[in-house]
């Protein structure tokens, strides 16, 4: 006992020689800095941040990792909650916004205590200082190192402004592992932004960037416990926070492990990251509530569909052409659903979903009306014999039911008149990229899904039909440049085909009337769609298997549509209603129309003597013919023929080449590969052509 007392006046003096050398340096490093002895102060503008990608309404969706490994996500005062930084500057720095970058008070303070209670029981570190420490890190810890933190600290604040350093310190502090600064360890100790901290999650965040690996959470839930708590009792005397508060603060749990970062529209987020990979914040216009609602919702889905089914999803706003929503696949990383894998721009099948549009342009065209009739019966179009998805036919049935029931026959029967390569460019001109076939061209198996489409393109079309005929170019990334719209088909039309699709029927256990929408199934039950709109979103689903493998069972109306309808219902609640008739749409019953509106017939019915109209079996309309030959000589192209009245002449580039007493098959002499028009007529003036492309 007595040796111990005869050391304490020496520990008092080596106390009194530590302090005396704190009030030394702090002069010291006000006038070095001053000086400026260490040359221009690092002032952050070289910091590798991790890439952000942002939605419209400002949430994160995604971030990726620094050059350097690290989460370093930048953060400024206003995206922290205002409580957090009452309680940062109450227990690290209470005169921030009054010293120089040095505060003197404080540094005597931690002096005096080292003084007289032999142990560090505050630091005289200011922000600034710890800024200064963070943007030019140092391993060893010296008097030099301390002198150099003060140089730092006075020229920072003459070339930054407060909140400026206040920002580099939210961006910069450890928290950990890779964690720098408040927003990336915020995500990964609570998975939010923090902006609305509880009081216990602030006082962890203060504590932890002062030893950020001993206190870590996930690692030393106790020790960051108890660092808490002593962060919760040194701002307790302040008056910022009641006692309740404190208490409760203190009964909070602390997070024992660490959690993913915000993973919301993966598929986009890649996407703008390979389309900006020099911008290190990049704007979307997905709303990160809706898309993380609509991604549940697609998991949902896909999981009660079965064990390796799939879901896309696409919402965007019609009028401006925002992509609100987009989701690729139900989980990204889901392995056994190729989560990797877009299925928004996957080529598809799109079965029945194209037929509005074959009805669109034979509205547009004056072909028929929506209360025009039609026959959906047995026929035969050369060697294509359509039928209906139930193998029935209904008969003569308005337009209208014909499309909303989907009926094939009707439909290949009104493109046949229209022209599939007419329809193919009409689609090509409103900027939708459709996929054919290896070696084909279009025909008549158009209109039933015998084309490649993918689900962001199919959408935009019906974008189009709410946009009463014009197509808005989507866009997702805000610094796409925006380009003009694309005609699609005249206004009334695309009203028309609207206003027939509003009386869909809707699947099971839904209100129709409220959305105008088209279900799909391509052949072979390997893809289910549905598209719809109102007057302000349209909304595309597509489901089946990644791999294409077929689904027995698997229907548009009863897969893809009820997700439609639960997007729609998650959109707004209410569908907002369709746009008004523009001028020129004719509201009338079947009798009141035109005579040439009241029935279509065709290009293959009876005619009045009872004789059907002269027609071209073979080759089909837009077909490719493989030539052959035989030695020198090109082999001749057989030309079969139905129906007319003889004698039928027979026509080759407008050119006579035979006239024959009734139908039956005629050749002709193809000199070489190219297009080549065919005609027949017959003696009453019916004719029928086709264009066929010859291929060596």
């Amino acid at each position: 006992m007595a040796r111990r007392d005869r050391r304490e006046p020496r520990r008092r003096l080596t106390y009194a020689a530590i302090g005396l050398l704190w009030c030394v340096a702090i002069v010291a490093g006000a006038l070095v800095g001053l000086a400026d002895t260490f040359g221009a102060a690092p002032l952050g503008k070289s910091l590798s941040y991790s890439k952000t990608v942002l939605g419209g309404d400002g949430h994160l969706l995604r971030a990726y990792l620094a050059p350097d490994g690290r989460w370093r996500l930048p953060a400024s005062r206003t995206d922290v909650d205002p409580r957090f930084l009452d309680a940062l500057l109450a227990y690290e720095d209470k005169r921030f916004y009054d010293h120089s970058g040095v505060d003197p008070v404080a540094m005597m303070r931690a002096a005096y205590q080292l003084l007289t209670r032999g142990e560090i029981v505050s630091g005289g570190s200011t922000i600034s200082m710890q800024v200064a420490r963070l943007l030019e890190p140092r391993r060893k810890r010296s008097l030099y190192a301390k002198y150099r933190q003060m140089v730092r600290a006075v020229q920072l604040e003459r070339a930054l402004s407060k909140d400026d350093i206040l920002s580099l310190y939210l961006t910069l502090a450890p928290y950990g592992g890779n964690l720098e600064g408040i927003r990336a360890a915020s995500f990964a100790y609570f998975g939010k932004e923090p902006r609305r901290l509880t009081l216990g999650e602030t006082a962890l965040l203060v504590a932890l960037p002062q030893s950020p690996e001993y206190r870590r959470p996930d690692r030393h839930p106790e020790r960051a416990r108890a660092a808490r708590n002593r962060v919760l009792d040194r701002i307790s005397g302040n008056g910022i926070f009641s006692a309740q508060e404190l208490e409760a603060a203190k009964a909070e749990l602390v997070p024992s492990e660490r959690k993913p970062m915000p993973l919301v529209a993966p598929h986009a987020a890649d996407d703008a990251n390979a389309a900006f990979s020099d911008q290190s914040i990049i704007k979307l216009t997905i709303r990160a509530r809706l898309q993380r609602r609509l991604e549940r919702l697609a998991r949902d889905r896909a999981a009660a569909l079965g064990d390796v089914m799939s879901a896309a999803i696409v919402v965007v706003e019609h009028e401006t052409g925002r992509i609100l929503a987009r989701v690729g696949t139900p989980d990204y990383f889901d392995v056994d659903r190729a989560g990797q894998v877009d299925l928004t721009r996957a080529v598809r099948s799109p079965g029945s979903t194209l037929k509005p549009f074959i009805y669109g342009i034979g509205f547009e065209d004056g072909l028929v009306h929506p209360q025009s009739l039609i026959d959906d019966r047995p026929i035969r179009f050369g060697d294509y014999a359509p039928e209906n998805f139930d193998q029935t036919f209904q008969g003569t049935v308005t337009v209208r039911r014909a499309l909303q029931l989907s009926l094939n026959v009707p439909a290949v029967s009104l493109l046949d008149a229209v022209g599939p390569s007419r329809l193919l460019a009409r689609l090509g001109e409103a900027g939708v990229r459709l996929k054919l076939p290896a070696h084909e061209t279009a025909g008549l198996a158009l209109g039933l899904g015998g084309i490649g489409i993918r689900l962001v393109d199919l959408t935009a079309l019906y974008a189009g039909l709410a946009r009463q005929g014009t197509v808005a170019p989507f866009y997702e990334q805000e610094a796409d440049p925006r380009r003009p719209a694309q005609r699609l088909m005249e206004p009334v039309a695309a009203w028309y085909v609207g206003d027939v699709l509003r009386g869909a029927p809707p699947p099971p256990n839904a209100l129709g009337g409220r959305i105008a929408f088209k279900t799909g199934t391509s052949y072979g039950y390997r893809d289910a769609w549905a598209v719809g709109f109102d007057g302000k979103y349209t909304v595309g689903v597509w489901t089946g298997r990644p791999d294409g493998a077929p689904i027995p069972g698997l229907l548009g109306r009863t897969a893809a549509a009820p997700i439609l309808f639960d997007v729609f219902a998650r959109l707004t609640g209410q569908p907002k209603p369709l746009a008004p008739a523009p001028e020129g749409v004719l509201t009338a019953r079947t009798a009141q129309l035109p005579p040439p509106l009241r029935h279509f017939a065709g290009r293959y019915t009876a005619a009045a003597t009872g004789t059907p109209d002269v027609r071209i079996l073979f080759p089909p309309n837009d077909a490719a013919v493989a030539l052959q030959s035989s030695g020198a000589a090109i082999d001749p192209i057989a030309i079969k023929i139905a129906g007319g009245t003889a004698p039928l002449n027979i026509l080759v580039d407008g050119m006579p080449l035979q006239t024959v007493r009734g139908a039956g098959t005629v050749f002709f002499a193809p000199v070489g590969p190219g297009f080549v028009r065919l005609t027949v007529t017959d003696a009453l003036g019916a004719a029928d052509s086709v264009t066929v492309r010859l291929q060596p």
